[in-house]
Formats: C-alpha cells, sequence, structure tokens
C-alpha cells in the first residue's frame, strides 16, 4: 500500500505531507540551500527558490506485506533459465531516474521552497555563541498573569467575591424573597387569630418559600474563577554592534564583501533572534552610529582610525547596555589599515573595556580579490593577533571573494556543542 495525500494546498499553506517531506529529507535539502547560495545575491537568499536534491533522497515511506512462508512462481514466456540461474543485470545500472537503452534520464528531483522555508535551512545550525550571562532562548519565559475572570477553572482559583456579587445580582433582578420576609410573615401567621387571614399568610407562606426553592441562592452560573493567561517574559537580552571601516582605503570590493557579511548577520539575527538589539557604527578617522538604511547604502570617506568605533562602543554600552544585564556581541569589518598613532590606543581598549564585557567578537579582515593575497601583516590583524592569545572570545576570519563569504560566516556562528566551547 502507498499512500501519498496530494490534495492542494490551501491558502498557500503547505500540507503535512510536504513538511513530512522536508523533514525526512532535510540533510539533503540543506545541503542544496548551501551549494544554492554560493552563487546568489544576499538580495536573493530572501526569495527562496529552487533547489535540486538526488533521486534517492525522495524515496516515501511504504507499507509491505509481511513474508509469508517460501512461495514459487511461474513466469510465462522464459525459454533461456532454469531454476538456480543467476539472472544478469540490465546494462544501463536500471534503478529509479535511469533509463535502460542509453543510461539517460533524471538524476535529480528538482523542489521550490517558500521564502521561510529557505531561510530557516539556510540558517538552522547558526547561533549566538556563548549565551553566559543569561540564557537567550528562542521562546520567552511564560509567567502567568491575573487576567478577569472565566466560568471554569480550579477550585483553588475560586473568585468568592465575583461569585457572590453575581449571585446578589441574579437574587435580586428574580425578586428572590429574603430570609427576613419569610420569618416575618410565619411570626404573623402564628399569632393571628383570624382563620381566613391565618389561611392567606400560610398561602403566601408556601409560595415565597417555593420561589426560594426555585431560585437557589448561588446558581452554577454565577461561580467565577480568577482567570490567568501566559505572558511571555524575555529571559535575556543581546545587543550586537556592526561596526564597518569606509575609510578611503576600502576600495568599492572591499564594502561590498563588508555590506555582504552584515546582511547575512542582519538577516541571521532578526530571523533567529527576537531579543537582539542591533546597533550600526561606521568609522573613517571619527565613528557614527548610523541607522540601516545609512549603514549599508550611504557612502563616506576619510582617514582610519579604529580606536574612534571601539570608543563609540564602549560609550553606547555604558549609556544603553550594561554588561551586567546583556550579553554583548560584536563583528568589525575592516581593510587590517589602521593609523600608526592609533594602533596603541585601539590596543588599550581592546583589552582594558571591548573584550572584557564582549560574549564574543568577530572581527572579518576583508582583501582586494582573491587572486590578490591579503596581506599577512596588516596592522590591526597582526595586533587581534596578539590579543587573540589572551581573548578567546576575539575570532578572525579573511575574505577576498563574494564566495568566502558565506562559509566564513557559517564557521564564525555555527552552533557549537559543550566540548567545542570548552576546546
Amino acid at each position: 500500500m502507498h499512500i501519498v495525500d496530494r490534495r492542494l494546498n490551501p491558502g498557500g499553506k503547505s500540507l503535512e505531507n510536504r513538511q513530512r517531506f522536508l523533514r525526512r529529507a532535510k540533510a539533503l535539502v540543506q545541503r542544496a540551500v548551501y551549494e544554492s547560495s554560493q552563487n546568489r545575491d544576499i538580495q536573493d537568499i530572501l526569495k527562496g527558490g529552487e533547489v535540486s536534491i538526488p533521486l534517492d533522497g525522495t524515496e516515501e515511506p511504504r507499507f509491505h506485506r509481511g513474508p509469508e512462508g517460501l512461495k514459487e512462481h511461474i513466469l510465462p514466456g522464459n525459454k533461456d533459465f532454469i531454476e538456480g540461474d543467476v539472472l544478469p543485470r540490465p546494462e544501463g545500472g536500471g534503478g529509479k531516474g535511469r533509463a535502460g537503452g542509453d543510461g539517460s534520464g533524471e538524476d535529480a528531483f528538482r523542489f521550490i521552497l517558500t521564502r521561510d522555508e529557505f531561510l530557516d535551512l539556510f540558517l538552522d545550525d547558526l547561533e549566538l555563541p556563548d549565551l553566559a550571562k543569561r540564557r537567550l532562548m528562542s521562546a520567552d519565559q511564560i509567567n502567568p498573569v491575573r487576567s478577569g475572570y472565566s466560568v471554569t477553572g480550579s477550585p483553588a482559583n475560586l473568585a468568592i467575591n465575583r461569585t457572590m456579587r453575581l449571585a446578589m445580582m441574579r437574587r435580586v433582578a428574580l425578586h428572590r424573597p429574603k430570609p427576613e420576609t419569610v420569618e416575618k410573615l410565619i411570626e404573623e401567621a402564628e399569632e393571628c387569630t383570624d382563620e381566613k387571614r391565618r389561611a392567606q399568610l400560610e398561602e403566601e407562606i408556601k409560595r415565597l418559600e417555593s420561589k426560594v426553592r426555585r431560585i437557589p441562592y448561588i446558581d452554577p452560573i454565577d461561580i467565577r474563577y480568577r482567570r490567568f493567561e501566559n505572558e511571555p517574559k524575555p529571559v535575556a537580552q543581546a545587543v550586537m554592534f556592526c561596526l564597518m571601516d569606509v575609510s578611503g582605503s576600502m576600495t568599492e570590493h572591499m564594502k561590498d564583501l563588508a555590506k555582504r557579511f552584515y546582511m547575512l548577520l542582519y538577516i541571521f539575527l532578526t530571523r533567529q533572534y527576537r531579543r537582539v538589539e542591533i546597533v550600526f557604527i561606521r568609522h573613517t578617522d571619527v565613528a557614527e552610529e548610523v541607522d540601516e538604511e545609512t549603514f549599508f547604502r550611504s557612502p563616506a570617506t576619510g582617514g582610519t582610525q579604529v580606536s574612534s568605533a571601539l570608543e563609540a562602543m564602549r560609550r553606547i554600552v555604558r549609556d544603553r547596555f550594561p554588561a551586567s544585564d546583556w550579553n554583548i556581541y560584536a563583528a568589525q569589518a575592516s581593510d587590517g589599515d589602521n593609523a600608526y598613532s592609533d594602533n596603541a590606543t585601539t590596543a588599550a581598549l581592546m583589552t582594558s573595556e571591548i573584550l572584557p564585557v564582549c560574549q564574543y567578537f568577530a572581527y572579518l579582515e576583508v582583501g582586494e580579490s582573491r587572486s590578490v593575497a591579503i596581506s599577512s601583516g596588516s596592522a590591526i590583524w597582526s595586533l587581534y593577533e596578539r590579543l587573540q592569545a589572551g581573548w578567546p572570545v576575539l575570532s578572525m576570519r579573511r575574505v577576498s571573494d563574494r564566495s568566502q563569504i558565506y562559509p566564513v560566516f557559517h564557521d564564525l556562528f555555527q552552533r557549537r556543542t559543550a566540548e567545542t566551547r570548552s576546546g
């Protein structure tokens, strides 16, 4: 038996069979997404699209009847083989996706991913490393808060005051006799000597007592329970500082590499985490905090002083993101140049102000092109290399071509196991 639900997707939403297929072939689809991303622009990553996976990964589960002992089959038309002969394998290999004659045929399955599916697979194994101050979870901590009343609930949550108020309102609206009124009539009937009047009073007492029994003191419709709703509360907060060199030594190719790296970082953070602040700082010989549009698109030029960006980051941390409450991250992109007189200031800021408060500091050095090797002795690289021995939170990578951006980004932010972190 082979069961496949081939109903049309209602309202553009994926049916369970599609999600089940993605879970079953996740490794193959994820590798196809990785290969596809190498030839895409950053903007194209947001569009989803078509990927190809081997046909072997499209096998669907089947129900088979279990064996019931040995069976003999008679195949008509056989003139060449007898019992015990081994049948030769057909030329061309046969099997799914292959033709029997010249061996040609489809050997890949093309699958269209939506934008959300593509991004989920693209960012699946990435995370902000070493969230040590507080655990940053994909889901918020849930706290119950009072949210009115409900007609069902636990006896422990019974709202006595609200229940009694509703019961009183119902009794008043239905004119339920008061106990004092009934008792007064009973006393009057006992003292009455007129038989006719006494009969009237007893009849009235019976009517009121009957009405009391019909209108209970507390009815199930009066009962109310305190209602609680789960309110999400962030269990951690993190901030990512994006520091980019836009000085005159940064060519358009270098700026393009840096912006592509930051665009990947921006997509990753906004997609994976809801509680991460992003601060954009660009610098020449002076630094300024800018918005996203200015950071990615507005041109600038000038000399180079890396310490200006670090000083701006230090000031913002002090004013808005105290290290005792925030997980602080930084990603810096530069061509490695720096004013000679600024190296000492940069080193002092890194060791005394920046690295001590950072959970992770990623440095990306961009080069001119793949054919031109990045200088091994750039000012910033040499400085950070000396600092790295004492500060394991500092990671350094180099890129010189667009195709290297995603592998380097993935290497910097891949999900790490406990053993990897400790090593």
